[in-house]
């Protein structure tokens, strides 16, 4: 029986890797969707023999999910058993200079969007639950990659980190829901990772802060983890889960410890 994969913002960085991953299991068969389509077709290319359908699309257009819906309709019969809701972007900046439109161009894209799009494709994945024989491997699955920022929020970049803020708080409650229905909920919480645009350099360069900057390949193997493998939640790389834990042990250390410029990079990383 094949596996049906939706992998949004699948044009490179995580979403790719998580493409790639996801082609070395067996009979599955996947749906790509971002904006760059000839770097979608590329990466279809170079996936064979995996099926691949490709959907180019802004998700903050209304009418995006919508049609990502009719795609999966059309090509796959309607079957969906896995949706990872990846797609998303930072621009930093302190709240005084950006103001409300910071906000919600990260709202738009990292909170309104992958609720948009899972509104739309939810029907399909408990049609899809009902009818597939129960496959602890394989289950029925939403994966929504928020980010550590999702827990610790740093100077200049409390826009997206309300965003992903959110997308984590909507996540536990979406799990909660959906159970009943056969369909599982995980949460991803990468920390800064190499990826397109990535400005990390200052990072990379010093044998302290290497460690922090993850791959890829290892959020996709945690995306995984928190779909088909069932579990709730998963930070990449996994010392950043204590970063997290001690934003609710110790809020006021690590509060200083932010604001004194740990785990602070230039406009555009996404962490």
């Amino acid at each position: 029986m094949s596996y049906v994969a939706l992998i949004t913002g699948a044009s490179s960085g995580i979403g790719e890797a998580t493409a790639r991953r996801l082609s070395r299991e067996p009979d599955t068969q996947l749906v790509l969707v971002a904006r760059r389509r000839e770097r979608l077709e590329q990466l279809a290319a170079e996936l064979a023999p995996t099926p691949v359908t490709v959907v180019d699309a802004d998700l903050t257009d209304p009418e995006a999910p919508a049609r990502i819906r009719d795609v999966v309709e059309r090509e796959h019969g309607g079957e969906l058993h896995m949706l990872v809701n990846n797609a998303g972007a930072a621009w930093r900046g302190t709240f005084a200079e950006t103001g409300w439109a910071n906000v919600e161009r990260h709202m738009k894209l990292n909170f309104e969007a992958p609720l948009r799009l899972t509104e739309a494709l939810l029907p399909l994945l408990r049609a899809t639950a009902a009818r597939s024989p129960a496959d602890a491997e394989r289950r029925v699955c939403i994966v929504n990659v928020s980010s550590t920022a999702g827990r610790v929020s740093r100077p200049g970049s409390g826009a997206y980190s309300a965003s992903k803020f959110a997308l984590a708080g909507w996540t536990d409650s979406l799990h909660a829901e959906e159970r009943a229905h056969g369909v599982h909920v995980g949460l991803v919480l990468p920390g800064f990772v190499s990826t397109e645009g990535f400005p990390g350099d200052e990072l990379l360069a010093s044998v302290k802060t290497r460690w922090l900057v993850g791959r890829p390949e290892t959020v996709a193997e945690a995306i995984l983890d928190a779909g088909p493998g069932g579990r709730a939640e998963r930070y990449a790389p996994r010392p950043y889960g204590l970063v997290a834990a001690s934003r609710i042990l110790v809020p006021a250390i690590v509060r200083r410890a932010v604001a004194g410029g740990a785990f602070t990079t230039r406009t555009g990383d996404r962490g």
